[in-house]
């Protein structure tokens, strides 16, 4: 009779220096003859080891902290445990005791489908998933503990379908921690796959314990920042209309993004009697809550202008610039408005200190041409001429926030350039939809897409409308 095969222990990842040392560096040191002292004794033998773990743990700290997303932090914690820990891959689930959300998971070396897999094997059965139900009998009180299975082959009690998907995925062993502190709670856990048996030494499971206490307690930051962020563009949409109207001879798209700090720009879009349409777009000072509030209530005031007065654009910015001086004193706003005839492709427009509109068609892409005016609230008395227009037949009107131009980093000039070659690049087959229009302008002019982090925060709005 053969004697089972004992896991082996697993190693440190080749990528990073391997202590000098095995032994655990968690108890006390006893007390140590003087020999021990000597270039190459216990003692130093130790002391190395010690430096080393410090280092490594300092590295991997120091990468974690520099994720400002969930999903990055999350790829990092698993990176940096699998070499804490000598595995190869793992997932990584985001579930927040609390119900709030976000919940995500992520994986190190598992596609997608093979993530999907994995979550066909019941919850209950799965080392993370009693982490994550709480299904181990703890003290009240008590986080949950590590769980390791050194040989999913040879475990007895192991489920069927476990044991189907880790031969599926060739995994034979694996180690789950939590991701849970006293002032954090439980957030998740982190499961790491060995390809054979094996599992962390007991020096390697108190610095990966130590390395995830520090990263539960950034991934909590990091949730409290998403979710504020996630509320503040939660009250930005509520602000701001739910649908476009739908009017003869003039189709229209909206694209709108909220910056992590919540800013005050906004868009517009309302029938006026006699078919008439007014478009506006508009930013307004300042940055979270309070912005957002001002904003709701300028937009607001500049719905019941046009409705009275919408035919002359100066009259409803003067009005408006007038109330936000009586009620806003410390804020100011820029604004852009028109009022449309589109059957008779005839635009009327007025703009307190806001960036130019841009006309994109077969035959010319070009900014309107409009003067130069201070923002509203920065004057004693706002005043400005208006403009008019007439688009061609197929030709689409985009208007827009500033935001749009600073996210890209470039000075405002070579911004503009930038979003003048987007419009110009949109392709035939495109223009007839202003949301395909104002899709490829987006991607051209970012190409990281509206939910790249900005390092300034600024929202976007892009208003596009396309005259039959």
């Amino acid at each position: 009779m053969t004697t089972p095969r004992a896991p082996k222990v697993a190693g440190i990842d080749s990528t990073v220096p391997s202590p000098p040392h095995t032994a655990a560096p968690a108890a006390p040191i006893p007390p140590l003859p003087s020999g021990d002292l000597a270039p190459g004794g216990p003692l130093q033998d130790r002391l190395a080891g010690w430096v080393s773990d410090l280092t490594l743990l300092h590295e991997h700290t120091e990468s974690l902290i520099r994720t400002t997303a969930l999903d990055d932090a999350l790829h990092e914690v698993l990176r940096a445990g699998a070499s804490l820990v000598g595995a190869r891959r793992g997932m990584a689930v985001l579930e927040p005791a609390d119900g709030l959300g976000p919940a995500t998971t992520v994986g190190l070396g598992l596609a997608h489908a093979e993530l999907g897999t994995i979550e066909t094997v019941p919850r209950s059965v799965t080392s993370y998933g009693r982490i994550l139900d709480g299904l181990d009998p703890l003290p009240e009180g008590t986080l949950p503990r590590p769980i390791a299975i050194p040989d999913l082959r040879g475990e007895r009690d192991l489920d069927p379908r476990h044991r189907e998907v880790a031969a599926r995925l060739g995994y034979a062993a694996s180690y789950a921690l939590p991701l849970a502190t006293e002032e954090a709670g439980k957030l998740g856990a982190v499961v790491w796959l060995y390809d054979e048996p094996a599992e962390p030494a007991e020096r390697q499971r108190h610095l990966v314990g130590l390395y995830g206490r520090f990263a539960t307690e950034h991934l909590a930051r990091l949730l409290e920042v998403e979710r504020a962020r996630a509320q503040v563009a939660t009250v930005a949409a509520e602000l701001l209309p739910s649908r476009l109207p739908r009017v003869a001879d003039v189709q229209l798209a909206a694209r709108h993004r909220t910056g992590p700090r919540g800013g005050g720009d906004w868009y517009d879009a309302l029938p006026l009697p006699e078919g008439a349409l007014g478009l506006a777009v508009g930013s307004v000072s300042g940055s979270g809550p309070s912005a957002l509030a001002a904003m709701g209530r300028l937009r607001a005031s500049l719905r019941a202008y046009a409705v009275m007065e919408g035919e002359d654009p100066v009259a409803v910015l003067s009005d408006l610039e007038l109330l936000l001086r009586l009620t806003e004193p410390a804020r100011s706003a820029t604004a852009l408005f028109a009022y449309c005839e589109p059957q008779a492709r005839r635009i009327v427009l007025a703009g307190a200190g806001h960036t130019p509109p841009l006309i994109v068609g077969e035959h010319r892409t070009e900014y309107v041409e409009t003067s130069l005016s201070a923002p509203l609230g920065m004057l004693a008395c706002w005043e400005a001429p208006s403009v008019e227009l007439s688009p061609a037949p197929g030709e689409t009107v985009l208007l827009y926030t500033d935001g749009l131009l600073r996210r890209t980093g470039d000075p405002m000039d070579r911004a503009f350039a930038r979003l003048h070659a987007a419009a110009a690049s949109v392709p035939a087959a495109d223009r007839a939809d202003p949301g395909a229009v104002a899709d490829h302008v987006l991607r051209t002019v970012l190409p990281e897409g509206l939910d790249a982090p900005a390092a300034d925060g600024e929202d976007v709005v892009l208003l596009a409308a396309r005259f039959e």
